[in-house]
């Protein structure tokens, strides 16, 4: 068995919750990257949840879960512990 890896990468990602605020009181505040693809279709905001269309279909980000847009601008809700093991932040 080998071993390997993940590859130090740098990704950008939004608290739901953080994301649903700027949704339902002021739309232009989203990130130009969330809001572009909304417009696309599939993302729906609800109060408690995000529904986010990922390579392997529709995925549920709850309010505490970070969104994380991936390497090759794909997005993906991730849960916060995972987050926490996962990533750091760059300053």
């Amino acid at each position: 068995m080998a071993k390997f890896r993940k590859k130090p990468v740098v990704i950008e990602a939004w608290q739901a919750k953080e994301l649903i605020r700027c949704a339902r009181h002021d739309w232009k505040s989203l990130p130009k990257c969330v809001g572009e693809a909304y417009k696309k279709g599939g993302w729906v905001f609800a109060v408690e949840h995000i529904s986010i269309p990922t390579l392997e279909g529709v995925h549920r980000a709850n309010i505490d879960d970070m969104v994380i847009r991936g390497v090759n601008g794909e997005f993906y809700p991730c849960k916060p512990a995972i987050f926490k093991k996962t990533y750091e932040e760059v300053l």
